[in-house]
């Protein structure tokens, strides 16, 4: 959005007709869907500080890989907080209505140049992150991978969760490419 566009007055309100004025009015039937993740990421803040407690009742105690796997649980959450935030945030600025932060302090700086696009590539790489430490966890698991039945049930786990992984970046990198076509076509055109 240009300087311009940021320092001018909320334009009125346009009268619709009646068909356009409720399609446009339904995008509203959104707002408990982004209400009801934000009483989700409060469920993620007591499932962290659940864990986080655990591990502080248990630092002596757990070993060095009982430490790494519940400290990354606790970065999953984050991510998982992360990957809330943007959909909540950039979801209702997309596609609700505008937050008017302009010269907020807080306001996060991806929101400048949020839209349905970005947005896309940047959830996108949110679950790539959390896919991340989904496999990280499990790689680290898999040391205690004994023999038998449930060892190769578990290895087929670990090469299930590789390719989904490995899916996910796929997806992301074809998100991003039709994107950057899609630029490439309308600047051509302009």
């Amino acid at each position: 959005m240009s300087q311009i566009g940021k320092t001018q007055a909320p334009q009125r309100s346009v009268n619709l007709r009646p068909l356009p004025a409720i399609i446009f009015s339904s995008r509203w039937l959104q707002l408990p869907l982004y209400l009801g993740l934000i009483v989700a990421q409060g469920i993620y803040v007591v499932q962290f500080l659940k864990e986080l407690w655990h591990l502080v009742l248990h630092v002596t105690t757990f070993s060095e890989q009982q430490i790494m796997l519940v400290v990354l649980g606790l970065i999953d959450v984050v991510m998982i907080s992360n990957l809330l935030m943007m959909v909540i945030v950039g979801g209702y600025e997309t596609f609700v209505s505008r937050l008017r932060l302009q010269n907020h302090p807080d306001q996060p700086e991806w929101l400048d140049h949020v839209n349905a696009s970005v947005l896309k590539i940047k959830l996108a790489m949110a679950i790539i992150g959390i896919s991340s430490i989904h496999l990280l966890r499990t790689f680290i698991e898999a040391g205690n991978i004994g023999s038998g039945e449930e060892s190769s049930y578990t290895m087929t786990g670990v090469i299930l969760q590789t390719v989904i992984h490995t899916v996910f970046i796929l997806s992301a990198i074809g998100i991003a490419y039709i994107d950057r076509l899609s630029h490439h076509t309308v600047e051509k055109s302009a």
